[in-house]
């Protein structure tokens, strides 16, 4: 993804024709449907009396599932001293609700295709997720945001864009754009140039799924810095800040640690971010100090 896109004046007629075969097919594009398994997870969850044998036997079915429930159960920002070795065990823990949600961000690359361009774009999600739960856990007296649900917004954040991706390998072109973009939003640039921007798929998907209101909307709006303006309270809520907040500052923790997918988005939201978790630069200095420390190994 290297490419530039050439400046909109001096487009050539074969990439104004790949543009609007884009933005035609694009009004086409179906959100991925929830996996049934969330879905009888929620019929059984909606009884007076769950069964957790019949809820550890649904998550077992699929064990990658529950290979990685136990895993992200086991995570660093979880904090749990004794390690859990089944699926009950870990419904135990972690508690209903939150089992749902981290099946639903486990099961959300699993719905898409396997596709080689997108391998960094999951092995980055991933990364940025799990430095959000060790980041909403290292910040719990700044902030409300549970470490689960931290994780599971930044798993969810950008899946709008393999729902661009796939149909459309072009897309990288628009990506590359709008990372680079200084001055504009990025999904202002995505806008300008499809209609449609991956924050809003992303969090009709996240909708769609049932994920909570903070979440979605959260998705929606996480690269629009006037609604992290605290003194805005029109868009989202309180806790809606705050998971963007500490998935852009987890994000900023990942580039860098790796030196790796830098773009224009911390220049542009990271003080407003810093703000909302009460950080200073000075304090975000050592949060980075203790990030590039922090033990990953049991994710």
């Amino acid at each position: 993804m290297d490419k530039q896109i050439q400046h909109p004046d001096e487009v050539s007629a074969e990439q104004q024709t790949i543009d609007t075969r884009m933005r035609i097919e694009i009004r086409d594009i179906g959100i991925p449907p929830r996996p049934t398994i969330l879905n009888e997870i929620d019929h059984e969850m909606e009884k007076d009396a769950p069964d957790f044998g019949i809820l550890a036997k649904l998550i077992g079915s699929d064990v990658a599932l529950a290979a990685g429930l136990i895993k992200t159960t086991n995570s660093p920002f979880f904090g749990f001293s004794k390690k859990v070795r089944t699926i009950h065990e870990a419904m135990l823990v972690l508690g209903l609700k939150l089992v749902t949600r981290t099946i639903a961000g486990l099961a959300l690359q699993k719905i898409f295709p396997y596709v080689p361009s997108l391998e960094r774009f999951w092995d980055t999600s991933a990364s940025t997720a799990r430095a959000s739960g060790w980041l909403a856990q290292r910040l719990r007296k700044n902030c409300a945001v549970r470490p689960t649900d931290a994780y599971t917004f930044a798993l969810f954040r950008d899946c709008g864009i393999p729902v661009l991706l796939i149909p459309f390998p072009e897309y990288s072109n628009v990506l590359q754009q709008a990372n680079t973009d200084e001055k504009q939003s990025f999904t202002a640039v995505e806008d300008q140039l499809l209609s449609i921007n991956h924050a809003s798929l992303g969090a009709d998907l996240a909708e769609s799924w049932l994920l909570p209101a903070d979440i979605h909307l959260g998705i929606r709006h996480h690269h629009n810095l006037a609604a992290l303006d605290e003194n805005d309270d029109s868009a989202l809520t309180p806790v809606s800040r705050q998971l963007i907040a500490i998935a852009q500052i987890a994000e900023y923790l990942v580039q860098e640690q790796t030196g790796m997918n830098k773009s224009c988005e911390w220049d542009k939201l990271g003080d407003a971010c810093l703000n909302i978790v009460n950080l200073t630069r000075e304090e975000l200095a050592d949060v980075l100090d203790e990030y590039r420390t922090a033990d990953f190994s049991n994710n």
